[in-house]
């Protein structure tokens, strides 16, 4: 009996060291930190601290600011996950010493010098019909609008959800340049969504391959989280498994 129990906390810190501890998520355009709900209990149950970055979404940098806040209060080695237009925010704030992987959702991920806007144009997609308002703000609150680009197999319910809490981006965001692609220097994960109303799934291959990712492929809508979320989940944790390797 005795033996047993002196060696339970050696067996427990054994089993904390075998992944990263620390997962960052970083929504999307359109969305907000909410957009993880699903995913969130999924990590913390295969035993993950997680946290979910809520993006002002006014700037690339300011995104970027708010992930490395984040970030710098995580204790011990953190994988980052960004979603969407977060490709771009984690690709920069990816560099941070204690990220030891970044995992690409349906992610735009634009190389060194190189902005969103730029990326798309090079790849024949550029943002068609994303007109900004009065104050240079690009919104998607309409729920059909919504489906159809970000959540075509989410249900009408769910969808109304996100529509209602979705964050307008300031379309100025996409004219701004990464500085420092992460991904150079970091192994990378990417998960393909086949059937992507906002990203095309031609450029998330070109992506995934570009920078050397490992990669998975799912069928999926934009918001591969909501809709299949152990999946998703899965695939993250995963990654966090892989990054101390």
């Amino acid at each position: 009996m005795t033996i047993a129990v002196m060696l339970l906390p050696i067996t427990a810190r054994a089993a904390d060291t075998s992944h990263v501890r620390n997962i960052v998520l970083v929504h999307g355009a359109f969305a907000d930190g909410s957009s993880w709900s699903d995913i969130i209990p999924l990590l913390e149950a295969k035993g993950y601290h997680v946290t979910a970055v809520q993006n002002p979404l006014t700037s690339l940098a300011d995104d970027v600011a708010a992930t490395r806040r984040v970030l710098e209060r995580q204790k011990g080695d953190v994988l980052l996950v960004g979603h969407s237009w977060a490709g771009a925010v984690v690709t920069e704030a990816g560099n941070a010493p204690n990220v030891k992987g970044i995992v690409y959702l349906s992610a735009l991920v634009p190389d060194s010098s190189e902005s969103v806007a730029e990326l798309l144009q090079k790849r024949n997609a550029p943002m068609d019909g994303m007109a900004p308002d009065a104050n240079g703000l690009i919104w998607l609150d309409d729920p059909m609008a919504y489906a159809h680009v970000m959540a075509g197999d989410v249900a009408a319910k769910r969808v109304a959800l996100l529509a209602a809490a979705e964050q307008p981006i300031a379309a100025k965001s996409f004219g701004e340049k990464v500085q420092q692609a992460a991904w150079q220097n970091r192994p990378t994960w990417y998960l393909v969504t086949q059937g992507d109303n906002a990203v095309p799934t031609p450029v998330q291959k070109w992506l995934a391959d570009h920078i050397g990712a490992k990669t998975g492929t799912i069928k999926s809508s934009h918001m591969s989280m909501v809709s299949h979320p152990s999946f998703v989940a899965d695939f993250i944790a995963k990654a966090g498994k892989d990054a101390l390797k």
